[in-house]
């Protein structure tokens, strides 16, 4: 179950006929522009073309397709004219997926605003979320619900995704997670994403295989591996802790090879989405990065297997 996150420009299914195109076993996609709050309504013809594709790859009504949601959603923020905007934008996403038999929509937490982090502050992990914190989980859990009781009987769920906890984006704590799940209505609507490069820049470090095994365990202790749909799979630029979003490929960043080897060795996650959201350049050899990474990721999985 390795994918990447693939472009829709002239047709949603052309993601879905070069991830297939590509040995992909799985897609991200967005299913409308990402930053702008109005677009284009999904047309029939839209939905049928693509729901076609899904066919002929083998996919349809499986969970080989992961949608991201917008960038401009913020369900924690404090102001509700802005957070009643947000709950309309992620309905909208909601209703795409469900036509569209998009099982998880990643969804990054949001942003409590309030009183600033200095850029060098770093992430209190484990300590438990702030009072300002606290009241921006609570606030979406309720856009949650809210979403839940608009969409009844919908399959799509939200899956939220961990962050590296840049600004006031909240999420970055595995304890933020639990809070959510924990406040919300309806838990079992909702599942996670857990982002290595997120993962890694918020402040839990993988770099041995011991680390990786213990921040698995962490995850599941505090929130429970069985409940990731997603896995995004990107290494970090930026160092443990530093909480900086940036991506960079396999084996060439922050997040030790061992953060990988521990989540593809392990059987319990072989149907889960693993998704590259790497840049899309080629390599000296002229052989696209994706296909690179994922290779690399598949040499890491048959090793594991072999010495068992």
């Amino acid at each position: 179950m390795f994918g990447s996150h693939l472009s829709i420009a002239g047709g949603m299914q052309n993601a879905l006929i070069a991830a297939k195109e590509q040995g992909m076993d799985c897609v991200q996609v967005f299913t409308k522009n990402q930053r702008q709050w109005k677009t284009k309504p999904l047309t029939n013809e839209d939905v049928d073309v693509w729901l076609a594709q899904l066919q002929i790859n083998g996919w349809d009504h499986t969970n080989k397709v992961v949608s991201h949601n917008s960038y401009l959603v913020n369900l924690a923020s404090p102001e509700k004219t802005s957070r009643n905007k947000s709950i309309a934008l992620q309905r909208e996403e909601i209703e795409r997926c469900e036509r569209l038999h998009i099982p998880s929509l990643v969804s990054h937490p949001g942003a409590r605003l309030g009183t600033p982090r200095k850029t060098s502050d770093k992430n209190n992990i484990a300590k438990g979320p702030t009072k300002e914190e606290m009241a921006g989980l609570k606030r979406i859990a309720k856009s949650i619900d809210v979403l839940h009781k608009e969409t009844p009987n919908y399959s799509t769920k939200i899956c939220l995704e961990t962050t590296v906890g840049s600004g006031t984006n909240l999420g970055y704590d595995f304890s933020h997670l639990a809070i959510i799940q924990n406040e919300v209505s309806e838990p079992d609507r909702i599942a996670f994403c857990f982002d290595t490069c997120h993962v890694t820049a918020a402040g839990y470090d993988m770099r041995t295989n011991k680390k990786a095994e213990c921040v698995l365990q962490q995850f599941d202790e505090i929130v429970g591996l069985d409940h990731i749909n997603v896995f995004h799979f990107n290494d970090s630029i930026g160092e443990v802790g530093s909480r900086k979003d940036r991506h960079t490929h396999i084996g060439e960043g922050a997040c030790g090879l061992s953060c990988f080897r521990a989540i593809v060795k392990n059987t319990r996650f072989d149907g889960i989405p693993k998704i590259l959201e790497t840049s899309k350049e080629v390599n000296a050899q002229g052989k696209l990065m994706d296909i690179v990474n994922i290779a690399k990721l598949r040499s890491m999985q048959k090793r594991a297997r072999k010495r068992r």
